[in-house]
């Protein structure tokens, strides 16, 4: 299915993208494995999203540390609801702020799968000793801080897209932008839980910071100059995604007769490569003005793929 050969949670590692702004990459960057980071001011340090696990996070935190000299982390934000981002905030210090998008905080807060996470990963993900936390501090559209000189903009774009709640992280000063899973850098994007239109409008406000350097919240760390190809290929994905789905609407079919009938093309390559069976059924449901079958797209997942995905905690 075009996957990527898994790697566990040592595989993850630190990266200084300038003097004091961090990005976590974990490869192979498939399900539950994101990108994370941090900013060091003269006041504090402000991580940008924690892991799926307690170990994976405890190894980000740890790096972290190590490379700040044991600076205090004071905030923390998630870029959005999904638990590869969040299910670690309880591993922060307690003391440390939490922060997050409304629309963020109260799908998380109702999120089932921390609970219970469904068989469709392989084996189940255990998450280890982690409690769920919500942001104490949430923002509508966005909201700046300052860590001792050091400036940081939280951007909602201002509709559905990866998910409701997506917030940005920018630094204008040192022109880097954490994009949560706004981009997924070589594998296929995830438009579950959120909006194809959106995805696909998200990507020009995206382009519009201009930035230097670029932390996609799946895949390798990529400069200003690389872009506005993840861009156009992100483009081209949503675009067949919603072009593929409107045809399956139109001709009564269902999101899985759709899926196995329907070629991947240039998409075929890329990890993850079933997300196609789940971004239909977000295309389908939002073209008939009907709701999400949350079960029943993760089923059909399941019997597209010839079984579960696998997990790599």
């Amino acid at each position: 299915m075009g996957k990527a050969a898994p790697t566990g949670p040592r595989a993850g590692a630190l990266s200084e993208i300038v003097d004091g702004v961090y990005a976590w990459v974990q490869p192979d960057g498939t399900w539950w494995v994101n990108n994370a980071g941090a900013v060091a001011g003269e006041d504090g340090v402000l991580v940008v999203d924690t892991c799926a696990t307690e170990t994976r996070t405890r190894r980000f935190l740890d790096a972290l540390g190590t490379a700040t000299a044991g600076a205090p982390i004071r905030w923390a934000v998630n870029t959005h609801q999904h638990g590869d981002h969040t299910y670690g905030n309880s591993v922060l210090p307690d003391t440390a702020v939490l922060i997050g998008q409304t629309a963020m905080r109260e799908a998380l807060s109702a999120d089932p799968l921390f609970e219970n996470p469904p068989p469709v990963w392989e084996p189940v993900p255990d998450w280890g000793a982690v409690t769920r936390r919500l942001p104490s501090l949430t923002l509508d559209r966005e909201l700046t801080l300052h860590l001792g000189g050091r400036r940081v903009d939280l951007h909602h774009p201002g509709y559905t897209a990866h998910t409701p709640g997506d917030v940005v992280a920018w630094l204008p000063g040192e022109r880097v932008l954490f994009t949560g899973d706004l981009l997924f850098h070589g594998l296929t994007p995830l438009v579950l839980m959120g909006s194809l239109d959106g995805a696909l409008r998200s990507l020009e406000w995206v382009r519009s910071f201009a930035p230097d350097h670029v932390v996609p919240g799946h895949g390798p760390v990529l400069t200003g100059s690389e872009l506005d190809g993840v861009l156009a290929a992100h483009e081209r994905y949503y675009r067949f995604v919603l072009q593929t789905a409107g045809e399956a609407v139109r001709a009564g079919r269902t999101p899985l007769e759709c899926a196995r009938s329907t070629g991947l093309g240039e998409f075929a390559g890329w990890a993850d490569a079933e997300r196609i069976v789940m971004n239909l059924h977000r295309a389908m449901a939002d073209l008939a003005g009907e709701p999400l079958d949350l079960v029943r797209s993760l089923t059909d997942t399941v019997e597209w793929n010839g079984g579960p995905m696998p997990t790599t905690l």
